[in-house]
C-alpha cells in the first residue's frame, strides 16, 4: 500500500484547524482518537470519482486538488476535509482527489465521521456550511459551462 502510517494526532494537532475551533478539550481527546493518520506521496490519487467511498478524509497538512472531468475544481488543505458526501448517502464518490503535495491526513470511517459530527454542534454546523459552499460552487461552475 502507498500509504504511511503515522502515529494518532494528539488534541494540539487538532486544536488549530478551523473545524475544531470550539471543541472543548475532552471532545478534542476523543476526536484525536479516531481514524487512521496516514502520510501521502505528491501525485498520489486519494480517490476516485465513481467509486465507492467510504472515508472522510481531514488534511492534517499538505495540499490536494479535487478534479472533475479532468479539470480542477477545488484546492483541499490544511483544515479542509473531502469524502463526506459518499459516506453521508452511500452513493459512489462526486469527484477524483490528487496530491499535489506529500500530505499528513486523518481517514476517518464512517462510524467515526458520524461520531466526531455529533460530539459538537458546531463541528456539525462547519461540515455542513463547508458543503453548502461547494454546491454553491458546482452550480456556479455549471451555469458557468458552455
Amino acid at each position: 500500500m502507498p500509504f504511511k502510517r503515522f502515529r494518532p494526532p494528539r488534541p494540539n494537532d487538532l486544536g488549530d484547524l478551523p473545524l475544531f475551533a470550539d471543541c472543548n478539550p475532552r471532545d478534542m481527546r476523543t476526536i484525536a482518537d479516531l481514524g487512521t493518520r496516514i502520510g501521502v506521496r505528491a501525485g498520489q490519487r486519494l480517490m476516485a470519482a465513481g467509486s465507492r467511498g467510504s472515508d472522510v478524509v481531514l488534511v492534517l497538512a499538505g495540499e490536494a486538488v479535487c478534479e472533475l472531468g479532468g479539470k480542477t475544481v477545488a484546492r483541499f488543505e490544511t483544515g479542509d476535509f473531502f469524502g463526506e458526501v459518499a459516506v453521508l448517502d452511500g452513493q459512489p464518490r462526486t469527484a477524483t482527489v490528487r496530491a499535489v503535495t506529500d500530505m499528513d491526513v486523518l481517514v476517518l470511517s464512517p462510524a467515526e465521521f458520524h461520531e466526531m459530527v455529533g460530539l459538537s454542534p458546531q463541528v456539525a454546523h462547519r461540515v455542513l456550511r463547508a458543503m453548502a459552499n461547494r454546491l454553491r460552487q458546482a452550480n456556479s461552475l455549471a451555469l458557468a459551462a458552455p
